[in-house]
């Protein structure tokens, strides 16, 4: 049984406040969806598309009169300077997320227009993206570290939250992408939230597939290698989706801060 991601309920804003209503609903749907798994792309990007929701409705959370007071009491410096380093962080792993994706398209529709045409260097490139996927590993893994996030000021809360909660995807994504141990579930988030330790065991994906055809030189499927290229595209574009929302977001708390 995949352990409970809590959220504190009393850490919004105004609870009668229609806008605070409704990140609570959104933040309680993504409760929700760690009774779904994030072993596919199509669960992968339904998540980060309610991400992209999520992020939408807090920038508006923001200028709330109850938040702006917050964001201006000196109390709350610290937890308003993690949440700036934090916003930060996961911009960065945007970036980290869609150069990754990127390199590996370019290199899958090189491999697949050298299958297709029947004629290339397809053994040197499928050495340089094997390469490329091996690098790519290397660097999931050292960005993949836990988020520290202050909650000294309970109107300030749920914005920690929702970070908390954003970096488990990148966590989970890159796993995905890897094809590392996968944690369904959301019990990345479960683990982020709660500390606790939680069972995680390897589960063969679109990425992995590939690597595997690959590796073996000797049941190497265009199809598969087409699969792969579309729930890239796939993550692309909802990375892409969420990191603008990000951006807006971070933009709307400078400037309540220069207010």
């Amino acid at each position: 049984m995949a352990a409970s991601f809590h959220v504190r309920s009393n850490s919004f804003p105004s609870r009668t406040h229609p806008q605070a209503a409704h990140v609570d609903e959104q933040l309680a749907r993504l409760r929700s969806s760690e009774e779904a798994s994030t072993s596919s792309t199509y669960s992968i990007c339904k998540i980060i598309d309610n991400l992209k929701e999520l992020h939408e409705s807090l920038g508006k959370l923001i200028f709330l009169p109850v938040t702006q007071q917050a964001l201006a009491q000196g109390q709350n410096k610290k937890a308003v300077e993690q949440l700036l380093d934090g916003s930060l962080r996961i911009l960065d792993l945007c970036n980290i997320s869609k150069e990754a994706l990127s390199q590996m398209k370019e290199g899958l529709m090189e491999i697949q227009s050298i299958l297709r045409r029947k004629r290339g260097d397809l053994s040197g490139e499928v050495k340089k993206y094997l390469a490329s996927r091996k690098f790519l590993k290397k660097t999931f893994q050292k960005v993949q570290k836990p988020l520290k996030v202050a909650h000294d000021g309970e109107s300030l809360a749920v914005f920690g939250e929702a970070q908390v909660v954003t970096i488990a995807l990148f966590d989970s994504l890159f796993r995905y992408m890897s094809g590392s141990k996968t944690c369904g579930k959301w019990s990345l988030v479960s683990k982020l939230m709660s500390q606790k330790k939680v069972s995680c065991e390897a589960q063969a994906n679109e990425f992995t597939r590939v690597d595997s055809e690959f590796l073996s030189e000797k049941t190497m499927k265009i199809e598969d290698v087409q699969i792969l290229v579309s729930c890239i595209q796939d993550l692309e574009d909802g990375v892409e989706s969420l990191s603008k929302s990000l951006i807006k977001y971070r933009v709307s708390v400078l400037n309540s801060l220069g207010q």
